[in-house]
């Protein structure tokens, strides 16, 4: 009971000192606090003192005497703060549940899809999370498809057409302003449009593409349920995700808060697959001044980060940028499962998946310093992206950071492999064009129709070749 005392007294005092605020805490106060540290059974025997500790063993200790006072006092969570371990093995068994053969690969409507969704539905009410969908956890939308094929797809709450859910749950911190956290736990049901597989039917179960994003959200949910912050969380699993973004499309259209008190948006597609280099692709650093600074900061585990500026992706957060909210997406890179019946999650790498959800959590604590994050228009939000009716047949790799546009996979059937192009090699010339980056490519791309032949140089094992291409 005496450590209950002064984890009671001391509560203010931890998280002064988890906000790096140790100048703030008066001399006198500082030795309760040396007290307490000693009363700790996780962190006593270390030979720091308390004023030395860093930032993660202040989270740590500071868990524990949350979870230490709410025995005496009720109010907070009787559950103590998620280890590294339990973490890890939650993430495992959501990807596993969720890319099982059993939800038939998680297309919008199916019945895989509402597993899903009721899935989700429950850990966010075991974690403890606030119902804020329109229906519970849930906020259900249908999407009636044009006759034409020129028209978009009308999405509302009425007419005929496939109904989707949003799973939505809240941490209200009683703050003014909310980060939105989210990720799609849609898939390609037995493919279809979209898909890259060319055999027969068959289950895409999308453990990368996006079980792994949405364990990353539940992941998220548990730690900064267990933190104190200063911004309340809205954590959003989306549907339709893979049929043009529907069920975010829907919600910023129709939200359950007030979308003028989102601070910003962070966004977790394919983030399964950290490689050996634990590069991880940030998009969207560009849409707030506060992004690059804390990137960098909140980066302990020496992540390989590969960013871009735009706000604008084949993903969820740019519904959110096109409502003029920052935003961050992640992701750990392309790879040759991608829209496939194999991609799987035995192939997930789930140390790297949680290295992912830590980097977010310390980057969520750095932001939590900031006032409301300004918003910045990204430059490719006009429009200016090239436009191409040409394939060259390739999955680039969008982590490499070098000169050129690196093949991550060749496609059958298509003008790379009947030209002989393989994974790994570099491409550094089209034609007149040179190639130094992904834009370049497009833009180079872009020049060509069906039929054109080019010269093609790239590189291969540190070689430089030449070969011809027919579009």
């Amino acid at each position: 009971m005496e450590f209950l005392r002064i984890a009671a007294q001391s509560y203010h005092l931890l998280s002064l000192a988890k906000y790096d605020k140790w100048h703030e805490i008066e001399h006198e106060k500082k030795e309760r606090l040396i007290i307490m540290q000693d009363s700790v059974p996780e962190i006593s025997g270390q030979d720091v003192t308390f004023k030395k500790l860093k930032i993660i063993q202040m989270k740590s200790l500071l868990n524990y005497t949350l979870a230490a006072t709410s025995v005496a006092f009720l109010t907070w969570s009787c559950t103590p703060a998620p280890s590294d371990e339990s973490l890890k093995k939650g993430l495992k068994e959501d990807v596993t549940y969720l890319a099982a053969d059993d939800l038939g690969g998680r297309a919008i409507g199916t019945e895989g899809e509402q597993k899903a969704a009721d899935y989700l539905a429950a850990e966010f009410k075991e974690i403890g999370l606030e119902p804020k969908g329109t229906e519970s956890y849930f906020q259900p939308f249908t999407v009636s498809k044009p006759t034409n094929p020129h028209e978009e797809a009308v999405i509302g709450t009425d007419g005929e057409g496939v109904t989707g859910r949003n799973v939505i749950g809240f941490i209200d911190n009683k703050s003014e302003n909310t980060i939105v956290i989210g990720a799609h736990f849609d898939h390609l049901g037995m493919g279809g449009q979209g898909s890259l597989h060319r055999g027969d039917s068959a289950i895409h179960n999308g453990a990368d593409d996006n079980a792994s994003g949405t364990a990353a959200l539940v992941a998220l949910a548990r730690i900064l349920k267990h933190e104190e912050h200063k911004s309340n969380f809205l954590f959003i699993a989306f549907s339709g995700e893979e049929n043009g973004l529907w069920g975010s499309n829907y919600f910023v259209k129709n939200p359950t808060i007030d979308l003028a008190k989102v601070n910003y948006m962070i966004n977790m597609d394919m983030v399964g697959r950290l490689n050996a280099e634990k590069t991880l692709a940030i998009n969207g650093v560009g849409t707030s001044p506060s992004f690059v600074p804390a990137l960098d900061l909140a980066n302990a585990d020496s992540l390989k980060l590969v960013t871009s500026e735009s706000g604008v992706g084949p993903s969820d957060h740019t519904s959110f940028y096109l409502q003029d909210l920052p935003v961050l997406h992640f992701f750990t890179g392309q790879h040759e499962d991608y829209h496939k019946p194999s991609d799987d999650s035995e192939l997930i790498n789930y140390d790297g998946l949680l290295l992912v959800v830590k980097y977010i959590d310390r980057l969520v604590d750095q932001l939590d310093t900031e006032p409301k994050l300004a918003f910045t228009k990204t430059k490719d939000s006009n429009g200016d992206s090239p436009r191409f009716t040409v394939s060259l047949g390739v999955v680039p790799d969008y982590l490499f950071d070098g000169k050129g546009m690196r093949i991550d996979g060749v496609s059958e059937d298509k003008p790379a492999q009947a030209a002989g192009l393989l994974k790994g090699d570099v491409v550094l010339q089209m034609g007149d064009s040179t190639i130094v980056d992904m834009m370049s490519y497009m833009r180079a791309l872009s020049a060509f129709q069906k039929g054109d032949e080019v010269l093609l140089g790239y590189e291969r094992d540190g070689e430089k070749k030449e070969v011809k291409v027919v579009f």
